[in-house]
């Protein structure tokens, strides 16, 4: 079954992905205010499999599969960024800056200086250091939030009737040919939805995901290894990025300089 089938109904790709949206968009009418879901990077949606949702009993002859949503979904680091799981295209890396410790910058120069007096020709990417490459990050995220819950349940629902020969490794999103979706389709309906049906303009499927971690750090008044933990950051200092300040909070910290001191603990 297509995702578009289900999508104006209720969805659990933009759950697994976003915050609150308002908008006529059916999808939160019903709960205009929804508090945050998962906030997954779209390549970990694409590549999820139906196994790190729910345990799924054996098919039977003709009859619907059934289904268990797990507490938690723990999503593998071979999912996350950096991790080359879809191993479908060579990243094009171009090296813009280059460091070295100045041990190693001064055993470069010595050793560039002996080819240049021996005639030698020197290749200065010869000397680059090694670039080693990105690792995936694991993390574990309850399956806590009831709309969350009622999206996926509704999908696997529909999507089992569909087809009754369903393996937990098969993919959890396929479109009409039955196909995993790219990370780069979703974002294509991801940023339609937003536009369309929520009426929000240059947003992103990056969007909802921003909006998580703003909504944990600011609204919540969680901390930044909590938002880091949930958003699968490797360093704390790429969430602090996420959590910029806008100009109501500014304003908002600059009037309560004027409040008593006590004030400030209760």
């Amino acid at each position: 079954m297509s995702i578009c089938r289900f999508l104006k109904s209720n969805t659990p790709l933009q759950a697994m992905n976003s915050s609150a949206y308002r908008g006529n968009c059916n999808l939160w009418r019903e709960n205009p205010q929804n508090p945050f879901k998962l906030g997954l990077r779209v390549q970990e949606i694409a590549l999820l499999q139906i196994k790190d949702i729910c345990e799924l009993s054996k098919p039977k002859a003709n009859q619907v599969q059934e289904f268990k949503i797990h507490k938690d979904m723990n999503l593998p680091a071979a999912y996350t960024k950096g991790a080359d799981a879809m191993k479908r295209t060579k990243p094009k890396y171009e090296r813009r800056t280059v460091r070295f410790k100045c041990e190693e910058f001064d055993q470069i120069l010595a050793t560039v200086a002996k080819l240049g007096k021996g005639g030698v020709d020197v290749n200065p990417r010869d000397f680059y250091p090694v670039v080693e490459p990105r690792k995936g990050k694991s993390r574990k995220l309850p399956l806590a939030h009831k709309d969350l819950r009622f999206a996926l349940e509704r999908y696997l629902i529909l999507r089992l009737e569909k087809d009754r020969s369903t393996r937990p490794t098969d993919p959890l999103f396929i479109n009409q040919k039955g196909s995993p979706y790219s990370p780069n389709t979703l974002q294509g309906h991801m940023a339609l939805m937003l536009k369309g049906w929520a009426g929000i303009e240059k947003a992103s499927s990056h969007s909802g995901r921003r909006a998580v971690i703003d909504h944990i750090i600011h609204t919540q008044g969680k901390s930044v290894r909590i938002a880091q933990s949930i958003a699968g950051h490797k360093d704390a200092s790429t969430t602090i990025i996420y959590t910029e300040a806008n100009e109501e909070q500014k304003e908002e910290a600059l009037l309560d300089l004027n409040k008593p001191k006590n004030s400030f603990n209760k």
